[in-house]
């Protein structure tokens, strides 16, 4: 019998960094989680675009799955055996289908079966007389969960950003229940919502000056406004070498920057700006106090006030150094947007930052107490 890990154990056995795949499909926790990924992205990379349209590709897809497993259903309670051994490809299809859960943007036999019952019932649809019978499962596409809530599936929405005191939401390990306000009393998702899912892909990213356009290729973006408009298409299909392309964009010029900001680091750009302007304030002023202390001959006891610039210094210039809080690191927290702060869950980020948080911690003692001790200790001189 095989044996299953949980989330948990699953987290614990994974000694490395998450891959781009894991991150998709909420298998990590915070700070490499599907938000701070998109938070990334939106603020850092600029380019959210891409990201929205993966999640808005795999939700398609979920459509797709939840549509069909409810044709499936509704097959196996109302279609006899010998009426079902004779049916058409796409009723055989459905009968031997198992609808699987989870993201996943590696195209599957799965993926391809799903999209093969859509297109032979778009053309069992587009025949003469069927558009009457199935008139009881559609529904006006201005109702549909394509066109009005899909932006509520499982993503991060771009206005998000919790107070400090809240937490940053728990990815999920199962794909979430897809809710539509449809109509339809045969399916809870009809056949509507996947041609507005469609639809509102095809429009918000890929036609060319689109609300949210990302940049494909031009034979990759003719091929889907081909099988969209021209060919009625609307199976998952259409949209899989875009997806391919902007997942190994993303993984090829996004990723690696996310987990060197989030699973080396705990700092946003903005505070790491900052640090080094504190800590190159703090040194110029200890060292101006330091060279005018000895200069005039001030006593050492007086001079152990130069202790506090140069600790602030170190700190500061160390942490720009490290992109690395050296307190909060021991802490276990980590800065997803300015002064906003969320706690590390992943256990091996949280034993990465430690680690790199001690080797910060005796870098930034070596040099304040190396600085302490010659600008107290050296002799003074009337100049």
């Amino acid at each position: 019998m095989a044996h299953h890990t949980n989330p948990e154990q699953e987290l614990e056995q994974r000694n490395r960094l998450p891959t781009l795949m894991e991150v998709l499909g909420r298998r990590t926790l915070a700070p490499v989680d599907l938000f701070s990924f998109y938070i990334y992205m939106r603020d850092q990379q600029r380019s959210v675009d891409y990201l929205d349209f993966w999640l808005d590709v795999s939700q398609h897809m979920s459509l797709c799955r939840h549509y069909v497993r409810e044709l499936r259903r509704s097959m196996l309670v109302d279609t006899p055996e010998m009426e079902k051994a004779t049916s058409k490809r796409s009723s055989a299809l459905l009968g031997d289908f198992d609808i699987g859960e989870g993201l996943d943007t590696r195209k599957s036999g799965q993926e391809s079966r799903v999209s093969a019952i859509l297109r032979g019932d778009n053309g069992n649809r587009n025949k003469p007389g069927s558009r009457g019978r199935e008139a009881g499962l559609e529904h006006s596409p201005s109702h549909s969960l394509g066109s009005s809530h899909s932006r509520n599936y499982s993503r991060p929405s771009q206005g998000d950003r919790p107070s400090p005191s809240e937490q940053l939401p728990q990815p999920s390990y199962s794909t979430p229940e897809v809710r539509t306000d449809s109509n339809s009393p045969g399916h809870s998702v009809a056949r509507a919502d996947i041609k507005a899912s469609a639809e509102k892909i095809l429009y918000t990213f890929v036609l060319p000056g689109s609300e949210r356009e990302i940049v494909l290729p031009d034979t990759m973006l003719n091929k889907i406004i081909r099988a969209i408009e021209e060919e009625g298409r609307d199976d998952p299909e259409v949209f899989d070498d875009a997806k391919d392309y902007v997942f190994q964009a993303m993984e090829r010029d996004a990723f690696p920057g996310f987990l060197q900001a989030k699973a080396l680091g705990n700092l946003v750009p903005l505070s790491v700006l900052i640090r080094l302007i504190i800590g190159l304030a703090s040194l110029m002023a200890g060292f101006w106090g330091g060279y005018y202390m000895i200069l005039r001959n001030i006593s050492r006891s007086t001079r152990c006030w130069l202790i506090l610039p140069f600790v602030i210094g170190a700190y500061f210039l160390v942490s720009y150094q490290y992109k690395l809080d050296i307190a909060l690191a021991y802490a276990g927290y980590s800065e997803y947007t300015w002064m906003n702060w969320s706690r590390v869950r992943e256990p091996f980020v949280r034993r990465l930052l430690l680690t790199r948080a001690t080797m910060a911690f005796f870098m930034f003692a070596a040099v304040a107490v190396g600085l302490s001790v010659l600008f107290i200790f050296v002799p003074g001189t009337n100049f």
